[in-house]
């Protein structure tokens, strides 16, 4: 069952709950997310809307991550019955076979304008050469009915299907509108099923829990010295360096990379980013602000009070750290231009694990 979300208004001194109820229509849930994805995944570019398939059916919306891995997204502003896991598996009989050139021409058709433009503007960088290898199916509603849910879980969790149900509900109070959001299966635990999954994986599984992150530079000062001293990573001067930061989680484990040297460090994470101004170290007997500490690269705190281009902070704590004049590097490990990345590569995750005498 996914968690029960509540809202209540507690401006006054009494305490007044705020009903839910469906949105008035499956376009304007639709015009939402597709004005701002983020609320979704923002880690997805949409491609399509109202993509038609062979089949004569309309996909609501289609959308493609940094990976190259396709999404439909299925909307219902109602309770969903149990049809619509019939349709979305349709709908994935039909992407699953869709050439490169297909995606382009879905994406050119709904924006008008050259798909690899768009996704570079997107994520930063060139689409992958191969790309539709896996797919992902997802149904927005305000809740499932018993059958629908059951049907659900027992196509994710028995034989790691890629579907996923994600529930938004409708709060409006005082002329101020809302919406609030949970899943069915938690997206990091819905992605470590089916990455082991040999029906659709056609690249390495991710464990759902392993990252590599690239530790900072700024103005060509490297912020390594501070995250080992305050126990911190960071990324910034962007919000396509610093949103990757936003997918490393409490209890993930990150392998620290200084770019064209080597890996210098293991930590675990433990706590989600922050942007610089609301991060705090200890000084003496009390936590102060990291703005007001000395710092070996002072210009992470250039811009701290614009939260595009400001230092993203996540606070780690560092189990093993190798020497600076002994960064690991062999031919073969992974490296990747993002500021943190998952860590699917199994060469790379074995060797990491043997040079750092990891447990596992």
């Amino acid at each position: 069952m996914p968690i029960e979300v509540g809202l209540w208004n507690i401006t006054t001194n009494t305490v007044n709950k705020i009903e839910y109820s469906s949105i008035d229509s499956e376009k304007r849930l639709e015009d939402i997310i597709c004005n701002n994805i983020s609320i979704l995944d923002d880690d997805l570019l949409i491609i399509g809307r109202q993509t038609p398939t062979i089949y004569g059916k309309y996909i609501d919306l289609l959308g493609i991550n940094s990976e190259g891995k396709l999404t439909i997204i299925e909307l219902k502003k109602n309770k969903t019955p149990r049809e619509v896991i019939a349709q979305v598996l349709d709908y994935a009989s039909w992407i699953k076979d869709l050439s490169y050139t297909e995606v382009k021409n879905i994406c050119k058709n709904y924006h008008n304008e050259e798909f690899e433009s768009l996704f570079a503007e997107k994520f930063g960088e060139s689409p992958p050469e191969k790309i539709n290898q896996e797919h992902n199916m997802v149904i927005v509603c305000s809740e499932l009915d018993n059958e629908t849910e059951r049907i659900l879980n027992y196509l994710s969790g028995n034989y790691n299907v890629p579907i996923n149900a994600v529930f938004f509900r409708f709060f409006s109070d005082n002329k101020s509108d809302y919406l609030s959001r949970s899943w069915l299966i938690d997206p990091i635990e819905a992605e470590e099923r089916t990455s082991k999954s040999g029906a659709q994986s056609k690249g390495e599984p991710w464990n759902g829990r392993d990252f590599v992150v690239n530790i900072d530079e700024c103005d060509g000062v490297s912020t390594w010295e501070d995250t080992k001293k305050y126990g911190f990573v960071s990324a910034g001067g962007g919000i396509w360096y610093s949103k990757t930061m936003k997918n490393l989680f409490p209890g993930a484990r990150i392998f620290a990379m200084i770019p064209k040297k080597g890996y210098l460090g293991v930590a675990k994470v433990l706590e989600e980013s922050v942007p610089i101004k609301d991060f705090l170290v200890r000084k003496g007997n009390k936590e102060v602000p990291i703005l007001e500490v000395p710092l070996k690269c002072e210009n992470i705190k250039n811009n701290w009070d614009n939260p595009d281009s400001c230092e993203y902070l996540v606070r780690v704590e560092w189990l093993k750290i190798l020497p600076d004049d002994q960064p690991y590097w062999v031919k073969g490990l992974s490296a990747n231009q993002n500021s943190a990345f998952k860590l699917r590569n199994k060469f790379t995750l074995d060797k990491l694990t043997e040079h750092f005498q990891l447990d596992d």
